[in-house]
């Protein structure tokens, strides 16, 4: 059957989870309130953030974007890819697939079951596939084949939001953004209350706020990492943290 075409970022945020609650048809249930971000716990001084920033800089000189790319159209294609899929699937299908297609044409022109069975490994691959292709095709139309370098113009591409906008325009083109993914919104609303949304385009600009402009793109991959590694979603781990100290999260673990 045919799934759907959606922009995954939104996908993103609709998918049910695993503790989603069963309803029957005979007995309705009052539905839970959505949990939502805690408040700040104190207001965020630029010296603190700065202090947040250096000291992660220490903890992960090496930090950097783990998909692998080599044009702006890989970094697309890829960062599409990689919603709700490691970055390390992504990269063992883009280490073939790149060097298949290499151009919008090529995925544009070819069959669509097999672009699907290119990108079968990664999950989501037959919206992904179908949202690869609108997006080559919409970039020869309206762009020249090129992948713009401009905001506005990348979030009105199918399957691109925010995020991965952010993430093209940072490291495909040097500019200085913010994009939240996962572990960057855990640490920005559950950990250290950079924020109090839970929205991710809200959170980034409240990050935006926060961060020195200078450091947004570096900022946001050391937040990253940092919840990668460090301070994981189960079980952080708050003995080996380097900023445990300036961190407002209530239940450290030891």
């Amino acid at each position: 059957m045919p799934q759907t075409l959606l922009n995954f970022e939104e996908f993103n945020a609709t998918m049910p989870s695993a503790a989603t609650k069963k309803t029957t048809a005979k007995t309705k249930k009052p539905v839970a309130r959505q949990k939502s971000a805690a408040q700040p716990a104190h207001t965020w001084t630029t010296a603190k953030i700065s202090t947040i920033l250096d000291r992660l800089e220490k903890a992960y000189p090496d930090a950097h974007l783990e998909l692998n790319f080599t044009s702006p159209l890989e970094l697309l294609i890829a960062t599409i890819m990689a919603a709700q899929c490691l970055d390390k699937l992504v990269n063992q299908v883009t280490a073939a697939l790149f060097k298949k297609y290499r151009r919008p044409e090529d995925y544009v022109r070819v069959p669509p079951a097999e672009l699907e069975k290119d990108l079968h490994p990664v999950t989501f691959y037959q919206n992904k596939a179908r949202l690869i292709q609108r997006c080559c095709q919409q970039l020869l139309e309206q762009h020249g084949g090129k992948v713009p370098a401009d905001l506005d113009a990348l979030v009105a591409l199918p399957g691109v939001g925010r995020k991965t906008a952010n993430v093209v325009l940072a490291h495909a083109f040097g500019q200085q953004t913010v994009a939240v993914d996962t572990h960057v919104k855990r640490l920005s609303t559950e950990r250290l209350h950079f924020s109090a949304q839970t929205d991710p385009d809200k959170i980034e600009m409240d990050l935006r706020q926060l961060f020195p402009p200078a450091r947004y793109t570096r900022g946001t991959i050391l937040v990253q990492w940092h919840g990668r590694y460090t301070c994981q979603a189960r079980r952080p781990q708050c003995q080996n943290c380097v900023i445990a100290a300036l961190c407002p999260y209530e239940k450290k673990t030891s």
